[in-house]
C-alpha cells in the first residue's frame, strides 16, 4: 500500500512562493496520475492540480492556473507543487492523492495529514 506524505508548507506573505512536495513510499506511483488538493477552514476540499504519469499532461483549477505548477520526479517518487504569487485565499491544508479525472473530490478516501499553507495578507 502506498503512503503519501506532504511537506513544504509554512507561513508565507501574500505574493510569496513555496514549493510543496509529496513523497510516495511503499510502492511506486510512476504509472499513476497524481494530483494536489486543498481544504480551507470551513470549506470543502477542492482540486488544485493534476499531472499524468509521465508528466506530459497537467490540469489546473481556474483559481490557480498561471500561478501554481505541478511537476513530478518519477525517479524519486515525488510530486511537487510550486506555488507563486500566493494570495490570502490560497490559505489551506494541501494534500496529494492519486488523480482520477472521473472522480469528484468527495469520492476520494483516506486523506493524509497534508501540509498547511497559511498566507498572510
Amino acid at each position: 500500500q502506498v503512503q503519501l506524505v506532504e511537506s513544504g508548507g509554512g507561513l508565507v506573505q501574500a505574493g510569496g512562493s513555496l514549493r510543496l512536495s509529496c513523497l510516495a513510499s511503499g510502492r511506486t506511483v510512476n504509472t499513476t496520475s497524481m494530483g494536489w488538493f486543498r481544504q480551507a477552514a470551513g470549506k470543502e476540499r477542492e482540486f488544485v492540480a493534476g499531472i499524468s504519469w509521465d508528466g506530459r499532461q497537467t490540469d489546473y483549477a481556474a483559481s490557480v492556473r498561471g500561478r501554481f505548477t505541478i511537476s513530478r520526479d518519477n525517479a524519486k517518487n515525488i510530486i511537487y507543487l510550486q506555488l507563486k504569487n500566493l494570495k490570502a485565499e490560497d490559505t489551506a491544508v494541501y494534500y496529494c492523492k492519486y488523480y482520477y479525472t472521473s472522480y469528484t473530490v468527495q469520492q476520494y478516501e483516506d486523506w493524509g495529514q497534508g501540509t498547511k499553507v497559511p498566507v498572510a495578507s
